[in-house]
């Protein structure tokens, strides 16, 4: 089988990758939780590639983004759920849908607000018509949290669930009163850790991550793009370190822990 620009190449690809007997053995024991990290872990690739404003990168990751969605499509269509295709028509529909404006017989004068507004609406009209074809079981009231997708990132669903409770005034006014729960926090890992319960120490750590999220929407800063940047400026300090040994022609296993963190310093004064 050779490559090709085309679609429905892919789809053989994976419709083979697939078949009993003849296909890959990991990809046919696979299951849509079982891909879903995978799902998740391309999105991000995606986002990374953007952020290195590396063009080739984002080629082949969104070559790898879309084998995700080939994927589950593929599975789908084995349970004769739906196929590609589907998926494929349903998103046309949702935009053209969306884009009156464009795509229906329309002055196309609105201004961006305006296109924002209508896209709103829009889309909620959508959630209603599929709340409609529920079952009845199925279309009890629901949270007001409800409508906070939990296929998110955990630090953006967070985020996204205290912005939810805020807007009915479960909120603190201060963000100095978010520290005072942070440090509440940590107090309570720290008995935790007399004990030594993993499951608590995972509860209690969970309880921290989500307070420090708060924190972060009370200063006006997106977690997942601050985390990003301290991610960013460990590797940057830890590449100091690395740097600074091979100089000296030592290895990290050859440095004490005192060693590493006079470096890390350097770097950290550096900056």
């Amino acid at each position: 089988m050779t490559p090709s620009r085309d679609i429905s190449r892919l789809l053989e690809i994976m419709a083979a990758l697939r078949t009993p007997g003849t296909g890959c053995p990991w990809d046919l024991e696979q299951d849509f939780a079982s891909i879903a990290p995978y799902t998740i872990e391309e999105a991000y690739e995606v986002v990374d590639a953007i952020a290195r404003g590396d063009l080739d990168d984002l080629r082949e990751e969104l070559g790898d983004l879309l084998l995700q969605v080939v994927f589950h499509a593929r599975m789908a269509e084995e349970q004769r759920a739906f196929s590609f295709g589907d998926v494929v028509e349903a998103i046309t529909r949702k935009m053209i849908r969306r884009h009156p404006h464009v795509f229906a017989d329309a002055d196309g004068n609105l201004t961006p607000s305006h296109v924002k507004e209508a896209w709103e609406r829009i889309k909620a009209e959508e959630k209603a018509e599929r709340t409609a074809r529920r079952p009845p079981e199925e279309t009890a009231p629901k949270s007001l949290l409800s409508g906070v997708k939990a296929g998110q990132p955990a630090l953006t669903r967070a985020m996204e669930l205290q912005r939810k409770a805020s807007s009915v005034g479960f909120d603190w006014n201060d963000p100095r009163a978010v520290l005072h729960k942070i440090r509440e926090e940590a107090d309570e890992i720290e008995a935790a850790l007399e004990g030594g319960d993993r499951q608590e120490l995972a509860g209690e750590t969970g309880d921290l991550l989500f307070a420090l999220v708060n924190l972060a929407r009370h200063v006006g800063a997106d977690p997942e793009a601050a985390l990003r940047g301290t991610n960013a400026k460990f590797e940057r300090r830890f590449a100091h370190i690395e740097r600074a040994l091979e100089s000296q022609g030592r290895t990290l296993e050859g440095a004490s822990l005192a060693e590493m963190d006079a470096l890390w310093n350097e770097a950290k004064a550096k900056e």
